[in-house]
This record gives structure tokens, sequence and C-alpha cells, in this order.
């Protein structure tokens, strides 16, 4: 496998909690010997390892800060300040508005805030930011979940990875993912919920938004608990012409 191929690396993709054989949501996304971990949820930080240590990663990219999504940059701040990682700079940190001070509440444990910043350099997303990390650019969009989350578009020359967060259908998202190679989206929801309730997408509204952005392909993540992987695939088939994939733990997609 060429080092220069975009990859998508599944670390985990279950929700709300983790599962015996399956983290929650976290990737590892990679061109040309630049890594960025997308999402950190539970379980994600022990998998990141088999693939880089937490020195090695460029940077880290979070949807939202719900703890499925989150929870393991409490670690990962023991990892880069109290243990056998030597960072030669704070890594790059990519999340919501308010990250650092929501991170600071949970590890700090006297009146002295902890020392966040010296584990991560953060930089707050906003509805259209844009990231340069080594070989790879980050596009955000702000998505619709009920709290501040973000999409993001991840482009290496010529081959484009969408991932949606957690989101319903919106119309940022299916921009963002206008003719992208892949589509990693969620597929939470077994069923469409009541009329303005709606924070995630169901497996067809997930080939719906693949097929309304022309994606190359869909790969659908973040499965509900009332569903299988195969129902998801399935419905989600149904609703999108192109290759549907699971987001299956430590398999890894080669773009483009």
């Amino acid at each position: 496998m060429s080092s220069d191929l975009l990859r998508l690396t599944v670390l985990g993709s279950a929700t709300p909690y983790a599962t015996l054989d399956n983290p929650c949501s976290g990737y590892l996304v990679s061109s040309g010997g630049t890594r960025v971990w997308v999402d950190a949820g539970s379980g994600t930080l022990a998998q990141l390892q088999r693939h880089v240590r937490l020195d090695e990663v460029d940077a880290i990219w979070i949807s939202h800060l719900h703890a499925d999504h989150s929870v393991d940059l409490l670690t990962a701040y023991y990892a880069a300040l109290f243990a056998d990682i030597q960072l030669a700079a704070p890594i790059p940190l990519y999340g919501p508005p308010g990250i650092a001070d929501r991170l600071a509440h949970f590890l700090t444990n006297t009146s002295t805030r902890s020392p966040v910043e010296s584990a991560f350099a953060v930089h707050e997303l906003d509805d259209g930011h844009q990231a340069h990390v080594g070989a790879l650019t980050l596009t955000s969009r702000a998505v619709a979940h009920g709290v501040p989350a973000f999409a993001v578009r991840i482009e290496a020359e010529d081959r484009s990875l969408v991932y949606s967060g957690d989101t319903a259908p919106c119309a940022n998202l299916t921009r963002l993912a206008e003719g992208c190679d892949v589509l990693l989206c969620e597929a939470e929801s077994a069923q469409a919920p009541a009329e303005g309730e709606q924070v995630h997408h169901t497996p067809e509204d997930t080939g719906d938004t693949a097929g309304r952005a022309r994606a190359g392909r869909l790969i659908v993540t973040h499965v509900g608990r009332f569903l299988t992987p195969q129902q998801a695939v399935a419905r989600a088939s149904a609703r999108f012409d192109g290759p549907v994939d699971y987001a299956a733990p430590g398999v890894t997609f080669s773009i483009g």
C-alpha cells in the first residue's frame, strides 16, 4: 500500500458506549506521513496506538463534545504530559468552541486550572474553518445536532473524504460532501423521529445524503444499538446507487 494514499482507519464506531470489540467514534486519517486523529471516543486512544504513537499524531480534530466522540482526550492529556510521551510541542487540537475549558473543567482537581494548553494547541472551529496539516487540508462546516457540531472534509491532492460527525441531514453537510470520493456518515437512528426532533441520520437518510452529494462511495458508521451493521448497509443501499460499506473497527479504507 503506497504511503501517499489517503487512508481511513476505523479505530471505533460504536454508540453511545463501547462494546467488547468496538470502541466509540474515532478514526485515523493519513496521507504521505501526515496523521490526524478524528474524534476521540472512549477506547480509541488504545486502538490509535496500534498504528501510531500519540506523539506522532500531527493533529486531532473533534466533531463535538459528546463523550462518545471526545472523552479519550482526557487520557490523552495525561499521556502527553505525565507518561512516556515526549511532545516537541503541544498537539494541534481542532474542536468546537469551549473545548479547552471543557477539558480543564474535567481535569482540574485543585484551585489551579489544569494546563490543557501544555498538551494541546487549541484551535476553535467555526463554520467554514480551514486548516492545513501536513499533506492534508481540513475544511469544517457546522451541522445540525442540537449542540455545536461540525463535519469535516479532508483532502489530499485530488482525493477527498467527508466525515459527518453526528448530525441530522442538513444542507451544510450535503454541500461539504459534494463530489467527494468517500462519505463517512453516521446512521444512528433506527427510525425517523418526530418532526423537529431529528439530530441523527437514519440509514435511509445516509443514502439520501450520499446521493444528493454525488459521493463516490458511502461508509456508514455510528450505527445505533437497535440496528445491525448489515441492516444499516442494506437500508442505505436502497437509497444510494454507489458502493456502501460499514465502518468496522480495525478496517483501513484506501481512498481515491
